[in-house]
């Protein structure tokens, strides 16, 4: 009876530790409603109430932290320069590649960009910090402690496999998935999710997957104007889309369900399988 809690070293199971995280989460994703409406009721500007549920999920993780007796460092927040150079290595990566896909689709005759009458270095700005809090979120959810948990009970590819497939149910129904334009959106972003846990394995931290997702979702959205998983923003430039089908295009959606955002993400995990990281220790867990 007692193996099925404690492992051989007599440490509390990858699975229940798993259990443990996904209760909290689902008891902080409770109080986040009442607690986010509560505020804007009292008058505090939807904006400052970006970083609440990065907070929330990092409270959750630091719990668990906590109990495992270990620092919440451990999951990849060690933050000092070398984390803020692969953060900033990550944005740059993610920012071109976003022109890439973009340009691809431009020169196949799918889309015209113009600048956006209502552009402003605000908007660029607040693009920035709006989608930090995005990327903070979904990375220490996605590639923090659950993630972390499952590589060591389960292994990498049951990991990589099993948090790609909910990363990419977690944006099913999205305004802009219809048809095809549906199944090309939903391979991007499971081989997104599989890139971003790569970015992680290669580092162990969350610097690189941050940085990935934020300069991704920044460009295709705050900088190019188009929409970001079926959501609108506004850009400096605006999308002004030819006759080409949606499948090529991304259409509504953004250019994450192009099948040009599915070679882009292909070409970065094939970079990132031949890379060999910068954690001499745990090459071979990756």
């Amino acid at each position: 009876m007692k193996r099925i809690f404690l492992d051989d070293e007599q440490r509390l199971r990858n699975g229940w530790w798993i259990l443990l995280f996904v209760g909290l989460f689902l008891a902080s994703r409770a109080l986040y409603t009442p607690l986010s409406r509560g505020l804007r009721e009292l008058g505090v500007a939807g904006e400052v109430l970006e970083p609440l549920r990065f907070i929330m999920v990092l409270l959750v993780t630091w719990a668990c932290t906590r109990l495992r007796r270990e620092p919440l460092s451990s999951v990849g927040f060690r933050i000092g320069r070398r984390w803020f150079a692969q953060a900033a290595t990550g944005l740059l990566i993610g920012i071109l590649a976003m022109l890439v896909i973009v340009g691809l689709i431009g020169i196949v005759g799918g889309v015209q960009l113009e600048p956006d009458p209502a552009r402003s270095a605000n908007t660029l700005f607040y693009g920035l910090y709006l989608f930090l809090f995005v990327a903070l979120f979904e990375e220490t959810l996605f590639r923090g402690f659950l993630f972390q948990r499952l590589v060591d009970g389960a292994g990498i590819w049951f990991a990589q496999l099993s948090l790609a497939a909910l990363f990419a149910i977690g944006h099913w129904g999205n305004p802009g998935m219809q048809g095809v334009t549906e199944v090309v959106a939903m391979l991007d972003l499971a081989l997104g999710a599989i890139l971003l846990g790569l970015a992680y394995l290669r580092t162990r931290s969350l610097a690189l997957p941050v940085g990935l997702h934020l300069g991704w979702n920044w460009a295709q959205g705050h900088l190019l104007g188009f929409g970001v998983s079926g959501f609108d923003y506004t850009g400096w430039y605006r999308p002004v889309f030819q006759d080409k089908p949606q499948w090529l295009t991304g259409g509504e959606f953004g250019p994450e369900s192009s099948v040009f955002a599915l070679a882009v993400d292909a070409i970065l995990i094939l970079i990132l399988w031949r890379w060999k990281g910068t954690t001499p220790a745990k090459r071979k867990a990756a």
